[in-house]
């Protein structure tokens, strides 16, 4: 019999930069575990009455393939979670959390109720996002301005330099928005975007030089010391297609 296979869907959301998704998983045995690479994003999930926080990663991640619940989430980009959450991004770095750990219990509570009982769930977790955005205002414009620099490829040096902040202050805000400092953010941002050009089809070596990385050592370095692998076993292995928590044709990260 074929084997049934994870339904991932994911859409741009109303808020800016974020992405809604899903994944329907269906009651099949366990399938092998798979690695979730570091992307700088932070994602709110609902999976089976439950409500997570997935923090910002340094390193890959496993998914535990026992772990059959369908999710319906937000994935903020990188400095967005921490304005909404009001905790700041390396008190959650490299964990799973509770949002009842970081909320009020009864806040959640009703919460996770109400998605629980809606018609669509990713679609009641967006319209939650979207009215904390509203009451918490949006993120400081200046680590978007980091984010967005480094994202493009633009040197920590030069990003500072723009900025207008001196490499302490710049290491000690990146820390509370991303959950790590910009020479982490810069890298996890190359290697993804290597990858993206590596799915196009380009060899590694022309996608490696492409994303900033000095040749294809380099890049071969990075993916083994951020992801925990080589490129020809991430992307024989399909995880090219699960760069997440859960597989998404897009590259991008999701979390569960």
């Amino acid at each position: 019999m074929p084997r049934e296979h994870q339904r991932y869907q994911e859409r741009p959301s109303r808020l800016d930069g974020a992405v809604v998704w899903t994944l329907d998983v269906p009651p099949c045995p366990p399938q092998a575990a798979r690695s979730v690479l570091p992307d700088g994003c932070m994602d709110l999930i609902w999976s089976a009455g439950r409500l997570v926080v997935a923090g910002p990663d340094t390193h890959a991640f496993q998914v535990d393939p026992r772990d059959r619940a369908s999710r319906a989430a937000i994935r903020f980009p990188p400095g967005t979670a921490p304005v909404l959450l009001g905790v700041p991004a390396h008190e959650l770095r490299d964990h799973r959390v509770e949002l009842a750990d970081l909320w009020p219990r009864a806040a959640v509570r009703e919460l996770t109720g109400r998605i629980d009982r809606a018609a669509d769930p990713a679609t009641a977790l967006e319209e939650f996002a979207l009215g904390l955005a509203a009451a918490t205002g949006p993120p400081d414009p200046l680590t978007a301005a980091v984010a967005d620099r480094l994202r493009r490829g633009g040197s920590v040096a030069a990003t500072a330099a723009e900025v207008g902040l001196g490499a302490r202050q710049l290491h000690r805000r990146s820390l509370a928005a991303f959950g790590y400092g910009p020479k982490v953010l810069a890298r996890i941002l190359r290697l993804q975007r290597a990858l993206a050009l590596v799915r196009t089809g380009l060899p590694y070596a022309e996608a490696a030089c492409a994303a900033g990385c000095v040749d294809q050592a380099h890049l071969a370095r990075e993916m083994r010391d951020l992801a925990g692998t080589t490129l020809g076993a991430y992307f024989s292995a399909g995880d090219a297609e699960a760069n997440s928590d859960t597989p998404q044709p897009s590259g991008s990260r999701t979390t569960a």
